[in-house]
């Protein structure tokens, strides 16, 4: 499918998106304030909401980063997760915040929440952009919530088509007509 030459329909404008991380980032702020704080972002579709949520939390935070890998070029995750590049730090003594750009099938995320707690993290808890909980696959709830979304295909704002369209500030569904 040539996206070019469909139509786009705006789920979360960008404006929408700056107003959630806000709030995202204070309730965030006051979960952890007296907690020593390491958010872990998974390469690469999180990588620009993780970016704009960290600058919203305004307790000390330690970042560190992961690339898992589920779904190739593909819409759908194959199921089958792999960690391709580990994190490095000892986790003994921190409160972890895995953070994603999107949970369908959940199953990319409950992979790497029982993957970190057998480092020994004080907890682990999880902050996503999307929720499309129609699509779940294991029983997971994000903790941390930016927008929930009905089944649809999205692109923009770090979640890819192929390996383009990271770079759009605000999330779109690609429709079947033409523009």
């Amino acid at each position: 499918m040539n996206i070019e030459t469909k139509k786009w329909e705006v789920l979360c404008s960008e404006e929408e998106i700056k107003t959630r991380l806000k709030e995202l980032g204070q309730e965030i702020s006051n979960d952890y304030k007296d907690k020593n704080l390491l958010v872990v972002s998974l390469l690469k579709g999180s990588f620009i909401f993780c970016a704009d949520l960290v600058r919203q939390i305004t307790v000390p935070t330690k970042i560190e980063f992961m690339t898992t890998s589920s779904y190739g070029h593909s819409e759908e995750s194959s199921g089958s997760v792999e960690v391709v590049n580990d994190i490095k730090c000892d986790l003994t003594g921190y409160d972890v915040l895995v953070v994603d750009d999107i949970t369908d099938s959940a199953l990319t995320m409950h992979h790497v929440i029982n993957h970190l707690k057998s480092k020994n993290p004080k907890s682990v808890k999880s902050c996503v952009l999307l929720d499309k909980p129609s699509r779940r696959k294991v029983d997971l709830v994000p903790d941390y919530l930016g927008f929930e979304i009905e089944d649809k295909f999205v692109v923009g704002y770090g979640l890819n088509y192929g390996d383009y369209y990271r770079n759009i500030p605000y999330v779109f569904n690609v429709t079947n007509e033409d523009r």
